[in-house]
């Protein structure tokens, strides 16, 4: 029987940006869906309809695709929950928070990723990188960066 630490995942990365929460949570919703890419740079643009019950999900046309999640809280400009599998296709019930924050010189974007469920040790692994180059590309996004991928 799996131990409880091996069927859970609590993940919490955060990163301060140098811009008003508007533009900041502007570029976070970017980052999710036309500017979305795995952290090697490749292009995964991705859909998010942007109300509660709305998925988060890779269209990949034709009526093909991956569904990452559903929109559990959107609060713009400070919150947006998604709960879903994620990236895992497998049996997992996963939940990730982005929190805006107002703090002096910025906002504070904070992440939190829960997952219950046997993760595959390459995910395990792979997630901290993946939503840390989601941070960092909402940073240099909102920061008025231009070039493609990541910092």
């Amino acid at each position: 029987m799996p131990e409880t630490q091996e069927l859970t995942l609590d993940l919490t990365q955060s990163i301060e940006i140098n811009a008003a929460i508007g533009d900041a949570w502007q570029s976070l919703l970017t980052r999710l869906t036309t500017e979305s890419s795995t952290p090697d740079n490749k292009p995964m643009p991705m859909v998010l309809e942007q109300w509660p019950g709305g998925r988060w999900f890779r269209d990949l046309g034709g009526g093909q695709g991956h569904l990452w999640g559903f929109v559990q809280v959107i609060k713009p400009p400070t919150l947006i929950e998604i709960h879903g599998p994620m990236f895992m296709s497998y049996a997992v019930a996963g939940h990730v928070q982005f929190r805006l924050t107002q703090v002096s010189g910025g906002v504070e974007l904070s992440l939190c990723h829960q997952v219950l469920g046997q993760m595959l040790q390459e995910h395990r692994e792979g997630v901290k990188v993946g939503w840390n180059s989601i941070l960092q590309d909402t940073k240099r996004l909102s920061e008025g960066g231009t070039d493609a991928g990541g910092v």
